[in-house]
């Protein structure tokens, strides 16, 4: 608290350092974050299974390494996949670079038609392999990205292992009934639901794009299906993102056409699933502003990266929680127009998620 005498302006001055200090410490640390995010929310994925499996008699240790099996193989499966398809995708680049020259002229006799001049020699003007070194100089090298994944395998490991003794700290610190442990308890909630109503609505968006892709016969479909289930939780520019890949290489096989059935493809998909499916499987509709949720994107991105990106609307509803739970700020929520997510009426079932659940 700070002293009585302090004014009105200090005040300002004072929180306003307070943030930068923040975003620096943030920026600055921002591996170390990444790392807690992504076990955090893995462990809130897996929570209500791992409730489950305890329900059916296992204990936590057993419930917690049935998890972590199931989640390695179903990981695994994903890398090699994922693996063999990069890797097809690189052994056919000079196919890929044959077919792209071909397009290419035919897209500059287009334009000459037009009378719009074209480069005088028939040289094209794009290089899938330079393409591809560009694009995996950003990438963090596979030593790096596996002891990456392995910090965050061992985080949520034990994050597992410690929800229900986290559980019974807090009870006994604030009382089992008590206010605060009802608002940890529906903030879990909340957070539960959209990860994993988000993660469903992904998987059925990525297997039906990837099988699309897959029955067209589109170079790397399962490498383009598994990144539209990895950038779909990138609200709005994910999906748009992930499809481009695909309309590329379609344009390259099978010309225009090609391009149009696989953007066509992707404006039913996301009618059908981002719609109707993920309105059907959400627990109560996240709607957030779409300015808050861009503003999400870019913030979050900057601070933490592609991390941040894929779990900006999660951390930023945590955010909005920690709001709604100080009477001093919760006047933020109602100004952002999202005071209505955290209305009692639509937040019962969230209420049915304990913080976590002991032996």
């Amino acid at each position: 608290m700070l002293p009585a005498h302090v004014s009105r302006t200090e005040r300002i001055l004072l929180f306003t350092a307070l943030i930068f200090i923040i975003i620096i410490a943030v920026k600055m640390t921002a591996y170390v974050i990444n790392i807690f995010l992504m076990a955090f929310f893995l462990t809130l994925l897996v929570l209500p299974f791992q409730f489950w499996l305890k329900k059916k008699g296992l204990s936590n240790l057993h419930a917690v390494l049935v998890i972590t099996t199931v989640a390695t193989l179903v990981i695994l499966g994903i890398i090699v996949l994922t693996f063999l398809s990069f890797n097809s995708l690189v052994s056919d680049l000079p196919q890929y670079q044959t077919e792209l020259n071909v397009r290419l002229q035919d897209l500059s006799a287009i334009l000459s038609s037009m009378g719009i001049s074209s480069s005088p020699n028939g040289a094209p003007a794009i290089n899938l392999s330079n393409i591809l070194s560009m694009g995996l100089v950003g990438v963090m090298s596979i030593f790096d990205a596996i002891m990456f994944l392995f910090f965050v395998g061992i985080t949520t490991f034990f994050m597992l292992m410690e929800a229900s003794n986290i559980t019974e700290r807090l009870e006994q610190r604030f009382g089992k009934d008590s206010d605060i442990m009802q608002q940890l308890s529906r903030m879990t909630g909340y957070v539960i639901d959209f990860i994993v109503v988000r993660t469903e609505t992904n998987f059925i968006h990525g297997v039906l794009f990837g099988g699309f892709l897959a029955i067209m016969g589109i170079h790397g479909a399962i490498l383009w299906g598994v990144l539209t289930f990895i950038l779909g939780y990138i609200p709005y520019f994910g999906l748009i993102i992930a499809a481009v890949p695909a309309i590329f290489f379609a344009w390259i096989q099978f010309g225009i056409p090609g391009a149009i059935a696989v953007i066509a493809a992707v404006c039913v998909l996301n009618l059908v699933v981002e719609n109707p499916v993920y309105s059907y499987l959400a627990a109560q509709k996240f709607e957030m502003p779409a300015l808050i949720a861009i503003m999400s994107v870019i913030i979050w991105g900057w601070l933490l990266g592609l991390v941040g990106m894929l779990f900006s609307i999660p951390i930023t509803l945590i955010v909005l929680l920690v709001f709604q739970m100080s009477d001093d700020l919760r006047w933020i929520n109602e100004v952002l127009g999202v005071s209505h997510l955290f209305d009692d009426k639509k937040s019962k079932k969230t209420d049915n998620y304990p913080v976590a659940q002991k032996d």
